[in-house]
């Protein structure tokens, strides 16, 4: 299958990091910082030189990954103030996009409101009423927007937005009838948190032409103590999952990127010693 990983999680010097990503034989890059600078935030210059290095060097760009709409809430509506500024965000990516030649670019959601529907007494008293209908329509000038630039929107399933699950991603992208612009970012590590098991119940819900992309990471979540642990690939909760998810991935001839998303360090903060302890193990299962 296509690997890839997301850059800046081994190093924000694009140059070493495709160093890395030749060392272990990765294909696709997926770009969120480089250098100190989100996407969308480059030069025209600097985008101009992240494009010749990766050209030069055989990375294609997988996905731009910005955090659009990470930070905004039920309260917010479209053509507000923060809805304007992130939208404006989105079009200088879709700009990068075009240069760098990355076919999928990133949103998120509005922040989680945790009980979003309910019934027998919980429609009363434990919904937040209304909070999920509020995002359909701050997503959907975005969709608009990526169908009339020629790219793919994904929204990532988030550990503190609105879509945390393939479930809740696969129910927006319905409720915008936008599967011809709007994809699911699979991270099924992320969706732990809301309990949806990667395997087979994560993955059946985006079967049949809505996953986009996919990042793979390995975590323990205790959501009673309100604590999340990165752990070494193989050694948390989706341990037995990645096989499973890679051999369905095969057999429905899923043809997107995988990205390994290094955010593990085994205690002394570097990222890029995570990768390493990490990727023999991602490769087993995907490559």
């Amino acid at each position: 299958m296509k690997l890839g990983v997301i850059c800046d999680g081994i190093s924000r010097d694009l140059t070493h990091a495709v160093d890395v990503m030749d060392e272990f034989d990765l294909t696709y890059a997926e770009l969120q910082f480089v250098g100190d600078t989100e996407v969308g935030d480059h030069s025209a210059a600097e985008v101009r030189e992240i494009d010749a290095l990766l050209r030069d060097r055989g990375k294609p760009v997988s996905c731009l990954s910005r955090h659009v709409f990470a930070g905004t809430t039920s309260a917010n509506r479209p053509g507000d103030e923060l809805h304007t500024k992130h939208m404006d965000a989105l079009k200088r990516v879709i700009e990068m996009a075009h240069v760098v030649g990355s076919p999928l670019v990133r949103i998120m959601t509005q922040k989680k409101e945790m009980i979003l529907w309910g019934k027998n007494g919980a429609e009363k008293w434990n919904v937040a009423h209304g909070a999920w209908d509020t995002m359909a329509p701050m997503i959907a000038p975005a969709v608009e927007l990526a169908r009339a630039e020629g790219v793919t929107l994904v929204v990532e399933t988030g550990n503190g937005t609105m879509v945390n699950s393939n479930y809740t991603a696969r129910k927006l992208i319905d409720e915008l009838d936008a599967k011809d612009a709007l994809k699911v970012l699979w991270d099924p590590a992320n969706n732990c948190w809301a309990h949806e098991r990667a395997y087979p119940d994560g993955y059946a819900e985006v079967r049949g032409g809505y996953l986009g992309h996919v990042h793979i990471k390995d975590v323990l979540v205790d959501t009673p103590r309100a604590t999340l642990e990165v752990r070494e690939m193989g050694k948390g909760q989706l341990a037995d999952q990645f096989q499973p998810m890679a051999d369905a991935l095969r057999a429905d001839g899923y043809d997107g990127v995988i990205s390994f998303e290094s955010v593990y360090h085994p205690g002394n903060g570097s990222f890029e010693d995570g990768f390493r302890r990490c990727i023999d193990q991602f490769k087993a299962h995907f490559a």
